[in-house]
């Protein structure tokens, strides 16, 4: 039985879908509001993904041999080194990079493009969809002191087809160094076809840089094969939630750029009156970087590049496939699209519950169900407003270590919660809604002591209990 669909004995029931990778705390409980206890239900995947247990493992393994990178002759310098430069080729590797290609350690997506964002070449335009999350948006319009770009907006048509059309309309009437695109949308899942955009803006001679942060970890993507210029991706969403991310692409505008940061590791030579600075990707990397961070996501990296062809994007269609089926079948609950004839998005699903508050309806699935969804805007609040969902939604995301379990158990919450309500009674606190007087156990980590005490206080001794 492979551990994309385990056929049950009992016939007629549908298949149990187990975890294609094992990650770090797949069976982890949580306290439930009536005393008892169950595994958490993580469906947030979108946000940030649990580390895989082989990164995790990977990290206990060089923790020993850290030490400083780059100019340092003691033997743990040259093998962090080592492994920092080697992680760095996998990080390439991963996402398809040409051979003259560079990759830059950095620490998340929106660290990515905001570099990208400080390399245009001074007068060039960037080109950006309205359905961007703000990491892909935010760099472009609302540019540091310094760059010289300049941004247009332009707005999605009701189709793929016609958001095409207005795409090469735009190149066409004037022109433009970069378009930047998502691979795959943060809030539904959907995106342009990349082949297409690609092709448009490079008969237009402008560049294509990708936000690959919620692509990357769950379909692939190859620069060399899709011929897109950049692409920008983190290691919180790709199961190494150590603090690292990547952008890879052309070397000219890294090489000739406005470094990133200034300071040590980023220059050749430095007097009182000129600095000279290293090309890409030194030149973007200043201080210490974060070694242990790239060393994990080069792991996930190849911990992904490993499965067999097929079965990342197999498991979580059939988990988004599942989902969709499931809340499509709940009366009062309306499941978010952009286009009606985008391509199969990936494993990330928003829906709403029409006069409920999302903020309450996520609540109740965690205190009541143990289920971890996102509520909100999600950082992408023209597209949320594009969709009817200014007053916001909720959103459910898969990923390498979801099971048919957890998307079972959503769909039968929010039908117990249309039909018979919430058990708990809630209330907004601090702009959050929660539940009044939780007697949920704090679990007994370090750090937590202080919301214990506060609890106690502003509760009494249920808590003691």
């Amino acid at each position: 039985m492979t551990a994309i669909a385990e056929r049950t004995s009992c016939a007629g029931v549908d298949d149990v879908i187990s975890p294609l990778i094992p990650v770090v705390g797949g069976t982890t409980t949580v306290p439930l509001v009536d005393g008892t206890q169950v595994i958490y239900a993580n469906l947030d995947y979108a946000a940030s993904a649990p580390a895989l247990e082989a990164v995790a493992a990977r990290v206990t393994e060089v923790l020993p041999l850290y030490a400083s990178v780059h100019r340092g002759a003691g033997y743990l310098s040259q093998v962090s080194t080592a492994l920092y430069e080697s992680s760095r080729q996998s990080i390439a590797r991963f996402v398809g990079a040409r051979e003259d290609d560079v990759a830059i350690i950095t620490r998340n997506t929106t660290d990515s493009l905001n570099l990208l964002a400080g390399v245009v070449p001074a007068g060039g335009r960037v080109l950006v969809l309205d359905v961007e999350h703000h990491a892909n948006l935010l760099p472009w319009v609302h540019s540091r002191p310094g760059q010289g770009h300049s941004a247009t907006i332009l707005p999605i048509a009701r189709t793929v087809a016609e958001t095409l059309q207005a795409l090469a309309d735009e190149l066409a009437r004037q022109p433009y160094a970069l378009v930047t695109v998502t691979g795959a949308s943060n809030v539904t899942g959907e995106s342009l076809p990349l082949d297409r955009v690609i092709e448009i803006a490079h008969a237009e001679g402008a560049r294509v840089a990708v936000d690959g942060a919620q692509l990357v970890p769950h379909r692939g993507f190859s620069l060399a094969e899709s011929g897109a210029d950049y692409v920008a991706f983190s290691g919180h969403k790709t199961y190494a939630p150590f603090g690292a991310g990547a952008l890879v692409g052309r070397r000219d505008w890294l090489d000739a750029g406005t470094p990133y940061l200034a300071g040590g590791g980023a220059v050749r030579d430095v007097r009182t009156d000129r600095t000279v600075w290293q090309p890409a990707p030194a030149r973007h990397e200043a201080g210490s970087p974060n070694v242990i961070g790239a060393i994990a996501l080069a792991e996930a990296c190849e911990q992904l590049a490993a499965l067999p062809a097929g079965a990342l994007h197999a498991h979580e269609q059939a988990l988004r496939d599942r989902l969709v089926t499931g809340l499509s079948g709940i009366q009062g609950v309306e499941v978010a699209r952009i286009w009606p004839d985008s391509d199969e998005p990936v494993g990330v699903v928003t829906f709403t519950v029409p006069d409920h508050d999302p903020g309450l309806v996520a609540a109740y699935l965690a205190a009541e169900h143990g289920i971890g969804v996102r509520d909100g805007r999600f950082c992408a609040h023209p597209l949320l407003a594009h969709l009817g969902a200014t007053g916001g939604a909720i959103r459910a995301s898969v990923g390498v270590g979801t099971t048919s379990e957890a998307v079972d158990r959503l769909v039968t919450a929010l039908s117990a919660y249309l039909s018979a309500g919430a058990r708990s009674t809630y209330e907004i606190v601090d702009g959050c809604w929660a539940v009044v007087d939780d007697t949920r156990p704090l679990l007994a980590v370090h750090g937590l002591d202080h919301l214990a005490a506060t609890a106690a206080a502003a509760c009494g001794p249920a808590l003691d209990d």
